[in-house]
């Protein structure tokens, strides 16, 4: 029997104010009127509870787009889940964040798009930058674990130290260095993303610098992006291993992307319950042990670590869910993103393919 997962992923709507180049949302989105109602919402947060789950990230889109955003944490505290918020902080007003906090929120997670607000802009396709920097000064009054999320990318890792700095004093407890992965709307956008080899090698000094600076004083989580990375991620530890995700409509999925991989039947909390989906839906056990991996995976001494990668970047760059993770030094397919990489050192002035609106 596979053990129980250790947390939930759940997005709970994909609609959101902001229409950032990098989002890792599938291109083909969920519509309000397919969303979870509330009911159905908290009795999935009481059945991950019994299998085991501790976490909850309250995610989207942007979270605070659903009304009811109160009653799902209230939900989870009273399932006897850890609640974590991921917004981008518009839809939560001084009044609204109390609220939240009163009803059981444990710890909010700030993005930020740059440390500059024309960029950040730019970049969002809203603005935004200085209702953030309001409500990060109102969190640190709450009793909230806080940390701030910062992706970075090729158009403005040329002051990384610039956003270190700005994020640092904002005072959250923890700093998230996230390079873009390329799921979603940031595919799209790839060419324009990718750093070079130069702005990675002077993020990770940057990194590195802001690490022995700030510890014991925030901790700094930085992780080298896949595209240059010598072997893949354990991505979510492993295809339904430890995590669980739940988008809008209610399907369940071992991870963000794992929607674009084609003839997949995702079973639905509207028709089986989550012990049943992950424990024997195909859906889930399809990538689990050792048994569907090619080589150089079957017989690589890294096969617990990293599990043969990412499935959704594995189907995205080769066209096969079951092929090696690219990124791998080792895949034979390890060309393509190498090419990636070429197309976009060679990429000019962005010409930006935006998150579109949902409703």
């Amino acid at each position: 029997m596979t053990p129980n997962p250790l947390a939930l992923i759940a997005e709970i709507t994909h609609r959101c104010p902001l229409h950032c180049v990098y989002c890792s949302n599938p291109v083909q989105m969920v519509a309000k009127q397919a969303e979870l109602a509330t009911e159905e919402w908290v009795r999935v947060l009481q059945e991950v509870s019994r299998l085991g789950v501790l976490h909850v990230h309250l995610t989207g889109g942007e979270p605070a787009a659903r009304a009811d955003l109160e009653e799902l944490i209230a939900g989870a505290r009273k399932a006897g889940l850890y609640t974590n918020l991921i917004t981008s902080g518009l839809g939560i007003s001084e009044t609204r964040l109390p609220k939240l906090v009163d009803a059981g929120l444990d710890h909010i997670q700030l993005s930020f798009q740059d440390s500059r607000d024309g960029p950040a802009q730019w970049i969002a396709g809203a603005k935004g930058h200085t209702y953030k920097i309001v409500l990060a000064e109102i969190i640190r009054q709450l009793p909230l674990a806080f940390t701030v999320n910062l992706v970075v990318h090729r158009q403005n890792l040329d002051h990384i130290e610039e956003m270190i700095e700005f994020i640092e004093q904002l005072q959250p407890e923890r700093i998230e260095i996230a390079h873009t992965q390329y799921y979603g709307w940031a595919l799209r956008n790839r060419e324009y993303l990718v750093p070079t080899p130069e702005q990675l090698d002077r993020c990770t000094r940057a990194a590195e610098d802001a690490q022995t600076r700030l510890a014991g004083k925030t901790r700094i989580d930085y992780v080298v992006p896949d595209y240059y990375a010598r072997y893949p991620k354990a991505c979510m530890g492993g295809w339904g291993r430890r995590t669980l995700l739940i988008d809008p409509s209610g399907r369940a999925l071992p991870c963000h992307a794992a929607g674009v991989i084609p003839d997949i039947q995702f079973d639905s909390v509207r028709e089986h319950s989550l012990e049943h989906i992950w424990q024997e839906s195909a859906a889930f056990k399809m990538f689990r042990g050792h048994d569907w991996m090619p080589e150089p995976c079957k017989s690589c001494d890294r096969k617990e670590q990293d599990f043969g990668g990412c499935r959704c970047q594995a189907f995205l760059v080769t066209g096969d869910a079951t092929a090696t993770d690219p990124v791998c030094s080792l895949s034979p397919d390890h060309h393509l993103i190498e090419i990636a990489r070429a197309a976009a050192a060679a990429a000019e002035q962005p010409a930006w393919s935006y998150r579109t609106s949902v409703e």
